[in-house]
């Protein structure tokens, strides 16, 4: 394999000892040398490949430090049920059904009752599209579920079912269930989907991760189950695995992945595990977040507690004994609350022990009470963020949250606090394009705008080094990856994007439309268009 020069650009190290340079040299996986043309010309063999950027910026490979790839990858063949209207996600309903023999599932994702007025739908909406195919369509947030009449039949779900702990199923004032199913009791109908094997998953995969790489994605933290694992050892195999991926263990392989001896941070370059993962509530959207007071006008509803306090002790101390940090999803202020009241006790566990301190992580941190603003620095735990969650859900947060926003979604807060920032998209439920989140970080407003000039919150924003470091060196920390990642130097990895524009200098708003015209991942273009 001949070197590879890059010259006459604008390359974002991130690497304080050369913020910017000219050129750079690769060879093989790695970077060689990083600095003037001169130079990375003078690291170079005789052979070398010579790309002139003819000027254009470079930047670090972006990391989403929290998505979910199956889900993503198989959602790319279901409805699209994020619609401005009612109307408009049951058409696209009955069009997938139209082509979907009769019996059939229909899969969807994206709904979200707040867009069409706050009313959650009904299986008789769906009945009215789809009558002979069972259909599960799963919100926006993945935390609730809407079914028809026929998935119901098929689930045995009828006025006498009960939800699972850590679930519920909504009724209406008979007690009949509406065909709306919220956390764990999703899982009632959910089951009866055909499952996808590794290796279709595997398939399913491949045009995801060029849409990875077609917005500047080298590398990934994946929140799905086993079978992605499945299927990312698969395409490893066959030396097709093109993004580089940390892997989080679901809680409820604890047991094996402690009988195996796994420990976070195992693996190479290309795929290692991660930490071990829990629901402690559920998401904003359909108001199941756990919540230390009840919801603005909803006097009865503090939430959904998936995992109580007790139970998540369990599984940490267990976890953190044989090496696994954790990594838990926490959205409202008790969750919140809960979980660093936890992880204060196995700090002092750690401590006891002699063990250095895991790299445990907080999902989301979306909404915390005051006195819990400062716990995760003073606990050394990773703020696992997604910055475009908090233009997206200002709305809901201010009607829902009222004055608690002044805690929510609080970036710059948890960043001047001292917390390790690590960001991503929660894709599926977000796009997963790094842009959007790095301009929400950046203006907390919207692409159309909103809520104004000055963004939601604004005291809340990040400059552009601040975010990007979210997506570069953050989710490489958190990812057990910090000396190889997110950062262009000599022997780092040869990760990079090619970009239209500096983000560094434009206009703010202008941050969401950057275009990426090239990838190059481990020394070899995935993506290229210049």
């Amino acid at each position: 394999m001949v070197d590879l020069i890059l010259t006459n650009g604008r390359i974002r190290t991130m690497d304080p000892a050369r913020p910017v340079a000219e050129a750079l040299t690769v060879r093989g996986e790695r970077v060689l040398a990083v600095g003037s043309a001169d130079e990375a010309r003078a690291a170079a063999d005789t052979r070398a490949e010579v790309v002139d950027l003819g000027g254009r910026d470079v930047l670090p490979g972006l990391v989403d430090a929290h998505l979910h790839f199956d889900w993503y990858s198989r959602g790319l063949q279901a409805v699209d049920a994020e619609t401005d209207t009612l109307a408009e996600c049951l058409r696209r309903v009955a069009k997938k059904a139209a082509k979907t023999p009769e019996g059939q599932w229909v899969l969807g994702l994206g709904w979200n009752q707040n867009e069409w007025g706050g009313q959650f739908p009904t299986a008789g909406d769906l009945d009215s599209v789809a009558p002979r195919h069972p259909v599960i369509l799963k919100a926006k947030s993945g935390h609730a579920a809407w079914v028809n009449s026929l998935a119901m039949q098929l689930a045995g779900i009828t006025a006498g079912a009960t939800a699972p702990l850590g679930g519920e199923i909504q009724r209406d004032a008979r007690g009949i269930p509406t065909g709306i199913f919220f956390e764990d009791a999703i899982e009632l109908v959910d089951h009866l989907v055909p499952d996808t094997t590794p290796e279709q998953l595997a398939e399913l995969m491949r045009p995801a991760m060029q849409n990875a790489w077609r917005v500047g994605l080298t590398g990934i933290h994946d929140f799905d189950g086993r079978r992605s694992f499945a299927a990312f050892q698969l395409l490893k195999a066959r030396g097709e695995l093109g993004l580089r991926v940390v892997k989080q263990i679901q809680v409820k392989h604890l047991g094996e992945a402690v009988g195996l001896g796994l420990r976070s941070g195992f693996g190479d370059d290309w795929l290692r595990i991660g930490n071990i993962k829990v629901f402690l509530d559920g998401a904003l959207g359909p108001r199941t977040a756990a919540m230390i007071a009840p919801y603005e006008g909803e006097p009865k509803n503090t939430g959904i507690v998936v995992t109580d306090k007790e139970a998540l002790y369990e599984h940490a101390t267990l976890a953190a004994a044989n090496g696994l940090a954790m990594t838990v999803h926490a959205i409202g202020d008790r969750a919140n609350h809960d979980l660093l009241d936890v992880y204060a006790t196995i700090r002092r566990e750690e401590a006891g022990r002699g063990q250095a301190s895991l790299r445990h992580r907080c999902e989301h941190v979306q909404v915390l009470h005051p006195n819990d603003y400062g716990r995760l620095a003073q606990l050394n735990v990773v703020a696992s963020m997604q910055p475009i969650h908090a233009t997206s859900d200002m709305l809901m947060a201010d009607r829902y949250w009222g004055k608690r926003t002044a805690g929510a979604y609080a970036l710059r807060t948890q960043l001047e606090a001292g917390a390790p920032l690590a960001f991503g998209s929660d894709a599926p439920v977000e796009n997963f394009n790094p842009f959007w989140g790095i301009h929400a970080a950046v203006t907390r407003r919207r692409a159309d705008g909103a809520p104004g000039p000055e963004g939601w919150h604004p005291e809340q924003r990040l400059s552009v080094a601040e975010a990007v470091h979210g997506f570069t060196l953050g989710a490489a920390y958190a990812g057990y990856m910090e000396d190889r990642q997110g950062r262009l130097a000599a022997g780092r990895l040869a990760d990079l994007i090619v970009v239209d524009r500096d983000i560094f200098s434009v206009e703010p708003m202008a941050i969401k439309d950057t275009q990426v015209l090239g990838t190059l991942v481990g020394g070899d273009w995935r993506y290229r268009d210049f």
